[in-house]
């Protein structure tokens, strides 16, 4: 099952079911307002500030002077800024509402986070500054490697990895080491199961495994016989996120990584919803091996937070050695300092996966979130998230259909067979929800679950946020059922672009925009 197959990538009639009242002479709708391009709405031919031409000085270009316009639009200010701020506001924000997101953790990030970040020594700390002048920068991160490592029960971390995708190719370099260094260069063979984040599968291949993928059993977790008929002395390991992309904790999680153990290959958790077991499960006691952790998700830093974001990968003691390089150690006169060199390093490190050593922003706004919790804080967190969850499954369970049954971990998860029958498929589902002023959950997605429709609410969302979501998409559901397809057909229209033909805007997309009469833009 693929989402091309099952999708509806189509555009209906453009004014299906709207009415004259519905448009405007400006196109603008009271406080929304209608925003062109900005190569619409500026000319070429001027610039936002009249500067006089200079008299008497020669230019200092070296022949390099600009010989015909750039076609740059010129604006004064208060329309570039209004420009950006009409802009801002099309888009869809945690500030703004709920973010029902599944498999993403789109939480609230606390203003304190990022008022930390923006420190003098942390907001402008340089990669190449010496050791004795970043000292603050090494202690947080330290500190953050600390906490890490306790909550997860393991006794390594890396730091340097960018995000989730980094981070599992960090543990899967290390695995690939562990292995080498053993001289089993045949085991190249990774079980993946099928409900898995695709960059697992990815990662094994760039890091040259094959993947085999395994099944699952009718209650949504791993299939443990077809596990048990794919080990074998080429077996170098498997990768597998717990609690799963469905929602659900895999209860046989001990017994799995025994069987990977025994077969000798080691266990990779993806840690990408570790923020519905933390304080509660340490992965290091569940025999994971290595494990990234999306900071993001579990100690609320902003998805990329301004520029790269950040992965850290914990080890067991079976892959510390092979962790890369750099690593924050403390020195003999007491001083934090980073080691550079495999030298210089115990074990035998992988190599490094970066020019420099993580992104500080990340690691200061993970900590402050970690030390405003506390631990005791930290283990709410997530009990409110399954919480959440639990609760908009059972408010939703009479008029949509989960996938499976029993209760669920961090995101609930539903399939489209509430619609069968009413000429409503998923995808009408989402936009009708635009229209309700929600971001549409995770759509088609576990692939393993036919028309899925996956939610996760996060532990930031109080009660009256929750039940005001579970009553629009009840009215959603009841409406579809009732046979008033065209409102699902139609949507969206109240959204500042209706609905779009989405095979032809992933097939011809427009990329640039261009003056007419201009070259033709090259890549």
């Amino acid at each position: 099952m693929t989402m091309n197959t099952i999708g509806r990538p189509t555009a209906p009639d453009a004014n299906a079911g709207a009415s004259v009242s519905e448009e405007t002479f400006s196109g603008s709708k009271g406080l929304a307002q209608a925003e062109p391009l900005i190569f619409e709405r500026g000319r070429t031919d001027v610039t936002g500030v009249d500067l006089p031409a200079p008299s008497g000085r020669a230019d200092r270009l070296g022949g390099l002077k600009r010989q015909k316009s750039c076609g740059l639009p010129g604006l004064a200010e208060p329309e570039a800024l209004r420009h950006y701020v009409r802009l801002s506001q099309k888009n869809y924000a945690i500030d703004l509402g709920l973010y029902p997101l599944g498999s993403c953790t789109m939480k609230h990030n606390p203003r304190l986070n990022e008022r930390v970040a923006r420190l003098p020594g942390f907001a402008d700390v340089h990669p190449l500054q010496p050791e004795e002048t970043v000292q603050g920068a090494l202690a947080v991160m330290d500190e953050l490697a600390h906490w890490l490592t306790t909550l997860t029960g393991m006794p390594a971390v890396a730091l340097s990895p960018k995000a989730g995708a980094h981070g599992e190719l960090c543990g899967m370099l290390a695995i690939r080491a562990a292995l080498d260094a053993r001289g089993e260069t045949k085991r190249r063979r990774v079980l993946v199961p099928d409900s898995a984040h695709g960059t697992n599968p990815a990662t094994a291949v760039q890091c040259g495994f094959t993947v085999e993928e395994i099944g699952h059993t009718a209650d949504g977790r791993v299939d443990l016989d077809d596990l048990k008929s794919k080990l074998g002395d080429d077996l170098a390991g498997i990768m597998l996120t717990n609690p799963s992309t469905c929602g659900l904790f895999e209860r046989e999680i001990i017994q799995i990584a025994d069987l990977i153990h025994e077969a000798g290959g080691y266990f990779y958790c993806d840690g990408a919803n570790f923020n519905a077991i933390m304080g509660r499960v340490r992965p290091g006691d569940l025999g994971v091996d290595a494990m990234h952790i999306n900071l993001h998700k579990t100690f609320s830093t902003p998805h990329g937070g301004g520029g790269p974001g950040a992965g850290p990968t914990v080890f067991s003691e079976a892959l510390a050695p092979y962790a890369p390089l750099p690593r924050v150690t403390r020195g003999a006169d007491g001083a934090l300092q980073f080691i550079e060199e495999d030298d210089d390093a115990e074990g035998a490190p992988f190599g490094r996966l970066c020019a420099f050593h993580g992104q500080m922003g990340m690691f200061t706004r993970a900590l402050t979130y970690m030390l405003s919790h506390g631990a005791d804080g930290l283990r709410q967190a997530a009990e409110d998230a399954v919480l959440n969850a639990n609760y908009l499954l059972a408010r939703l369970r009479h008029v949509m259909t989960p996938a499976f049954e029993g209760t669920c971990m961090h995101e609930a998860l539903f399939d489209d067979r509430f619609l069968k029958g009413t000429g409503v498929e998923t995808l009408d589902f989402a936009k009708a929800m635009i229209d309700e002023g929600y971001h549409p959950m995770t759509m088609y997605f576990p692939l393993v679950v036919h028309g899925a429709l996956l939610i996760e609410p996060t532990e930031t969302e109080s009660k009256q946020g929750l039940d005001r979501f579970a009553d629009t998409l009840i009215d959603l559901a009841e409406g579809a059922k009732a046979g008033d397809a065209a409102r699902f057909k139609s949507a969206p229209r109240f959204a500042p672009m209706k609905r779009l033909d989405e095979t032809q805007a992933a097939r011809k997309p427009v990329l640039a925009w261009r003056p007419a009469g201009a070259e033709t833009a090259q890549s």
